[in-house]
Order: C-alpha cells, then sequence, then structure tokens
C-alpha cells in the first residue's frame, strides 16, 4: 500500500509546515555560509535533518525514507559525480603535459584583458558546453580553464557560476523544455518560445553582471562594447532559434554566434585600459598555430564528443546498448504525490538510470583518454593521473552524495511541496513568486530539469486557478530556476573542485548568492509584467 504525501502536517497550516521544510536547506547553507564548515560533514547533517523531519514529522516510514537517500546517493555519483570527475581528469592531463600554458598563451594573445577572457570561456564557451552537456559539466569546465589563465580560485568560482545561468533553461540539448513538457503536457514549442521570450532580456544583462561583479562598475562600463555584443548576440539567436526552430539546440547556436560576435568585435575594438589583475605573466610568448591546436586537442575533442553523446540518435543508441534500469527497493511507486500538487494522485516512480555508455560523465572520459593518447601519454600514465583525479576529488564526490540524498529525501517526503504550495498561495502575485519557486527548485535539487519536474504541473494548475497562462506560469518555473543554479549545493561543490577550494565552499556561496537572489527577483519582476502589463507576449 503506497503511503500518501501530507503536504501540511503541523496542525494543518501550511505555513509553519513550510518553515519546518525549509529546515534542512537552512541548516545545510548556513553550515556553509556562516559556520565555515566543510561541505561534505554539512552536506551529512542536512541529509540527517532531513531524515528526521521526513520519518518524525511527515510521518514517511523508515524504509521509505532511509531508500530515497540511497536513491539520491547514487543520482549523486552517477551521473553527476561521474561528470564532474572525467572532466577534472580532462584538465588534469591538460596541465600534466603543460599544454595549458599554451592554452594560456593563446588567450592571452586573443584577449589579454581578464575580462574579456571571462566573458569568452566563463559565458559564451560555458554557454556551448551547457548546451551540449549540461547537469554540472560548464561550471567545472570553465572554472578550471580560468584557474588555468591566472584568475583567483574564488574570483574564477563566482565568474563561472554567474556566467552558467542563461543557458541552463536549453541545456544538454533542451533537455528541461523537453520534461517540462512532458510533465505538464503543454505543447513543447509554446514552452520554448515562451522562455525564448523571457530569457533573453537575461542574457544581455549576465555580461554586464558578470564582469561588474568580477571588477566593479567602472571596469565594466570600460568593456561595454564587448559585453553588449556577447549578450546582446547571444540573446538574439536564443530567441530566434527558440521560437522558430525549438530548445535543441538553442544554446549551442547561440554560444557559437556570440563566440564568433566577440572575435570579429576584437579585430577592430580593444579596451583602452588593459585589466590584468591576475597572476599570469605580462608578456607570453604567441604560440604557433601548430602548438595551440595541439594544445586545445583535448577541448576540441571534448566539444565534439559531447556535442555527439546529446543527440537524441546517438544517446537511444548507446542507451540500447548499454541502459540498465535498477528499481529502487522499498520505494518505486511506493510514494502518493496528491491535489493540489498534480492533477490527479499519482505513484512517484523510482527508477535508476545506469545508462554508463550514454552517460555525459563517460563521453568526457573518453575525450580524456583520446586527448591523452594523442599527447604523447602511455595508457598507464593516463591509468595513473586519473587515479590521482579520484583522490583529489573524493570529499566532493561524498558531498555531492550527501547533498542529492538530502534533495531526494525532501521530494519524496513532499517537504519541496510544502514549501511550493506556500509559494503557489500567494494570489495575484504568484506570477512573481512563480519565478522564485522555479529558482527555489533549482536550489534543491541542482538542476533545472528537476525543477521543472519536481514543480511544473503546481505552476500550471495554480496558473489555471487565478487566471493567468499556464503556459507562461510553466516557462517561468525554468526561467527563474536558472538563476538558482549558482547556488545550489552541487554547482558550488563542482566550482570547488574545479578551482581547488574545498573546504571553502561556504566562501562561494557568499559570494554569488546575492547575484543569485538579486537576479531571480528580476526575473519575477518580468514575469509579472507578462503577466498582467504585456500579456499578448504569450503564445
Amino acid at each position: 500500500m503506497p503511503w500518501t504525501q501530507v503536504y501540511s502536517p503541523i496542525a494543518g497550516n501550511l505555513f509553519i509546515s513550510a518553515l519546518v521544510a525549509s529546515i534542512p536547506v537552512v541548516v545545510l547553507l548556513g553550515l556553509l555560509a556562516f559556520f565555515h564548515m566543510r561541505a561534505h560533514f554539512a552536506a551529512i547533517i542536512g541529509l540527517v535533518v532531513s531524515l528526521l523531519i521526513a520519518i518524525a514529522v511527515y510521518g514517511m516510514p523508515v524504509s521509505l525514507a532511509l531508500s530515497a537517500a540511497g536513491n539520491g546517493v547514487a543520482y549523486g555519483l552517477f551521473p553527476i559525480g561521474w561528470i564532474v570527475l572525467c572532466a577534472i581528469f580532462i584538465y588534469d592531463i591538460t596541465v600534466i603535459t603543460g599544454k595549458f600554458e599554451i592554452i594560456r598563451a593563446t588567450i592571452a594573445h586573443l584577449a589579454s584583458d581578464d575580462r574579456i577572457q571571462a566573458l569568452i570561456i566563463a559565458f559564451s564557451f560555458g554557454a556551448f558546453i551547457e548546451g551540449a552537456a549540461g547537469f554540472g559539466t560548464p561550471v567545472a569546465i570553465s572554472a578550471a580553464m580560468l584557474i588555468g589563465l591566472g584568475f583567483r580560485p574564488l574570483l574564477a568560482s563566482g565568474i563561472a557560476l554567474i556566467g552558467n545561468t542563461a543557458p541552463v533553461a536549453f541545456g544538454a540539448l533542451g533537455t528541461p523544455v523537453i520534461a517540462l513538457a512532458r510533465v505538464t503536457g503543454l505543447p513543447l514549442e509554446q514552452l520554448s518560445a515562451m522562455i525564448g521570450r523571457q530569457l533573453p532580456f537575461f542574457s544581455v544583462i549576465v555580461p554586464f553582471w558578470m564582469i561588474w561583479a568580477m571588477a566593479g562598475w567602472r571596469k565594466m562600463l570600460q568593456v561595454w562594447p564587448a559585453c553588449l555584443t556577447c549578450g546582446a548576440t547571444f540573446a538574439i539567436v536564443q530567441f530566434l532559434v527558440s521560437n522558430y526552430h525549438g530548445p535543441w539546440v538553442v544554446d549551442i547556436a547561440a554560444a557559437l554566434a556570440s563566440i564568433a560576435a566577440l572575435l570579429v568585435l576584437l579585430k577592430f575594438w580593444q579596451p583602452r585600459e588593459i585589466m590584468r589583475q591576475n597572476q599570469h605573466e605580462e608578456t607570453v610568448a604567441k604560440p604557433s598555430s601548430r602548438e595551440a591546436f595541439i594544445a586545445w586537442m583535448p577541448w576540441i575533442i571534448l566539444s565534439v564528443v559531447v556535442f555527439v553523446w546529446g543527440l537524441p540518435q546517438v544517446k537511444t543508441l548507446l542507451n540500447n546498448i548499454s541502459l540498465v534500469n535498477i528499481t529502487v527497493p522499498y520505494l518505486h511507486n511506493q510514494v502518493l504525490r496528491v491535489p493540489p500538487v498534480v492533477a490527479q494522485a499519482k505513484a512517484e516512480e523510482a527508477v535508476f538510470a545506469l545508462n554508463w555508455l550514454s552517460a555525459t560523465g563517460t563521453g568526457l572520459l573518453l575525450s580524456g583518454i583520446i586527448g591523452g593518447l594523442l599527447l604523447g601519454l602511455s595508457p598507464a600514465k593516463l591509468v595513473r593521473i586519473f587515479g590521482h583525479t579520484v583522490w583529489r576529488v573524493r570529499y566532493s564526490l561524498l558531498t555531492i552524495a550527501a547533498m542529492l540524498a538530502l534533495g531526494f529525501t525532501t521530494r519524496y517526503a513532499g517537504l519541496d511541496a510544502t514549501m511550493g504550495l506556500a509559494f503557489a498561495s500567494t494570489g495575484s502575485l504568484f506570477p512573481f513568486f512563480s519565478a522564485l519557486l522555479g529558482w527555489l527548485g533549482v536550489a534543491l535539487t541542482g538542476s533545472d530539469t528537476s525543477s521543472n519536474v519536481l514543480f511544473g504541473n503546481l505552476q500550471q494548475i495554480t496558473a489555471q486557478q487565478i487566471g493567468i497562462s499556464p503556459v507562461l506560469a510553466a516557462a517561468s518555473n525554468s526561467s527563474g530556476g536558472v538563476m538558482g543554479k549558482m547556488i545550489d549545493a552541487q554547482s558550488i561543490v563542482v566550482a570547488g573542485v574545479a578551482t581547488g577550494q574545498e573546504g571553502n565552499e561556504g566562501e562561494i556561496l557568499r559570494y554569488v548568492f546575492f547575484h543569485s537572489l538579486a537576479l531571480a527577483i528580476l526575473v519575477g519582476v518580468l514575469i509579472y509584467l507578462q503577466a498582467y502589463v504585456f500579456p499578448g507576449v504569450v503564445p
């Protein structure tokens, strides 16, 4: 007999219940941000608190709670941890072979200004990786590349996280939008178009915001042509592709256009005052074309492989060969999610997909092996480098596993739904809070896809009740969610690993939290205006 979720377990009071439901997240973030606790300890404590509340307050059976946590641990290690591990493996290969020095030199000669380098790597190239792979890959790669260019670790982490916002809704070949359409039953093309009428505003804003966070207002104004070229090109292509083609290649097309436009601009314009606050040398010999190609080869291979790995046809083929679906014991179809969170009562599935061949991390591993062999490394040397990478990210993998366990426990226990219903009870202000609900969903789950699955249906139902467009509300979940990406625990840990800041995750969180919340509020304002002032923008 399935266990039925209860959304107001404390005296039937939704708001008191929501405050209690938020305790695990508050504990986790508080331990990181204010008590400077190491992330794996904070995550484990947050997990224990979530289990206690799920069992003692929400009445979840112990077997279900432990099984949900175990499911989260498995998902944290694979595919999320697998992506992080293999992305850092590629970075370690380029560092050990000395090729990262050449990469650094090529970018320095392309754009010697730190701000331009940040736009190229953290915004444009990161968006390309987001579009092809998603799920933490762009933060890991962008942050590692910025470190290699001489950026301070905290700055590299913060810039990578802020830059990885506007592309997230269309990441991994449109996976979040496709999942949103599937869970809500709304037309995919309308959801894609609506999100494409929300995020382009922020695609223009984010490059300016990122450089402002990095260097301050005055130094941001010095490179406004680069920020505008980068952001506006991305925004225009993002709008056109999402509205007239679909969600699949939005980020890839927009990122390539953004990079091309920025390179053209640099042929005719350079900032008057060059900013070099990082530790790289003032003068670096320009590599030859052959040296640059060889050094960039692992990253070129990575870009090609993750793009191919993300194609639906290739993914289907690889899944047919390797996919093993494992039904999670005690949990599969044993938790009943009920109205008003869903239209009708629905048993929650719990199937762990062991797609070891089609996983993005496997594509990254293959890229590293091919790139390493072409750079002259022996198989034995590659094995030693991989072992070294595993050792240095061991605590981070533990942290990711514990944080995903916390997220899965709150989901299956219904704590997330309680907080979502509290947001949904805001009446005519709901369009504003619908964006913050998406922000909360990504902050809790670490994924815009997961947030859409979690709250997409709730957004649609609430919109129908208050008389606004369900397409607008559902789309706002995804658009608001992208701003939560920079503070979700998974992304914070990934950024910490990539920049060698294991143990300083709280500092990274403090650096980006204001930016995340402020941008989410701006998304909420835009959604409110689209609901009541400019309803004609809704397809």
